[in-house]
């Protein structure tokens, strides 16, 4: 991201569900900010939701400081090719995969293919997820609620069971929680409570994975400006989105993905059960 500070909103834009990186006007910037230094260097990464976005940028940065990577998407072929290549150009590997995380048997079978391929699995990142505006709870469809529900936490349930199996002492978890498991969103109802699952199943699992050796923490981003933006809100919101911070502007993908890195090596080996919060400024509880 270059040093001029960035517009505080964005051009009105909508897409469908899930929402593709490539059409979004101005793309996300992912790039990774720094030289690598090695920190997941001969180690392997699984980040659900890697096509774009916050996933996106993940799995480059990971790349960049030495990691190989498999990306899980629900879709999207076009922006998942893209994590691809940039991944390669740092000179990592890159295996992409696409299913439902919401599916069980999906979900092993990314881990099995994840290990046919690169032979360990060091680091686990539960990131996928979907949101859908309401206007009232009482708008909220029961298949609305189980897709969301779905996707955001059975989803993280089964990639982690069906991981854990290959986690070796040392191995890390962390998970994509949000700004709205703490302060609330009256339009996202079930997504922010999806959220506050995620926090509650952080602290549960750091706690009975500790004794094991593999540390779990979680990232509760803020306003970012990522494909479920333009997919989630019409068009007057984009213009507004991340206006509302301390900051004045939402984040980008690049400026999340650093919290990633810090709790997925060994610059976290203290840090479990614990969240940050790359948020432009809301002052929130841990």
């Amino acid at each position: 991201m270059s040093d001029a500070e960035p517009p505080a909103g964005q051009p009105p834009q909508q897409q469908d569900q899930p929402g593709r990186e490539h059409l979004m006007n101005p793309r996300p910037d992912y790039e990774p900010r720094y030289p690598g230094s090695g920190r997941l260097e001969g180690e392997v990464a699984l980040i659900t939701g890697g096509d774009s976005g916050i996933g996106r940028a993940t799995a480059v940065l990971f790349a960049r400081e030495g990691a190989r990577v498999a990306i899980v998407y629900l879709e999207e072929t076009d922006d998942a090719e893209t994590t691809r290549a940039a991944v390669e150009a740092e000179g990592g590997q890159c295996l992409a995969l696409a299913g439902d995380v919401g599916d069980p048997a999906f979900c092993h079978d990314a881990v099995t293919r994840t290990l046919e391929t690169f032979g360990r699995l060091d680091v686990l990142v539960n990131n996928a997820a979907e949101q859908h505006v309401s206007d009232s709870v009482e708008t909220i469809t029961p298949e609305q609620l189980q897709r969301t529900f779905r996707t955001n936490i059975f989803g993280y349930f089964h990639m982690t069971q069906a991981a854990l199996e290959h986690l070796d002492k040392g191995a890390r978890i962390v998970n994509c929680g949000s700004i709205t498991a703490i302060r609330g969103a009256t339009h996202l109802i079930d997504y922010a409570s999806t959220k506050g699952a995620i926090t509650g199943f952080t602290r549960s699992l750091a706690q009975h994975l500790a004794p094991r050796g593999i540390r779990v923490n979680g990232v509760a981003p803020g306003p970012i400006w990522t494909p479920l933006i333009p997919a989630t809100f019409p068009p007057d919101g984009t213009a507004q989105f991340g206006t509302t911070t301390p900051m004045g502007r939402a984040g980008q993908p690049n400026e999340v993905a650093s919290c990633f890195l810090f709790l997925a090596c060994a610059d976290a080996s203290y840090m479990t059960g614990q969240f940050l919060h790359p948020n432009g400024g809301d002052a929130m509880g841990s």
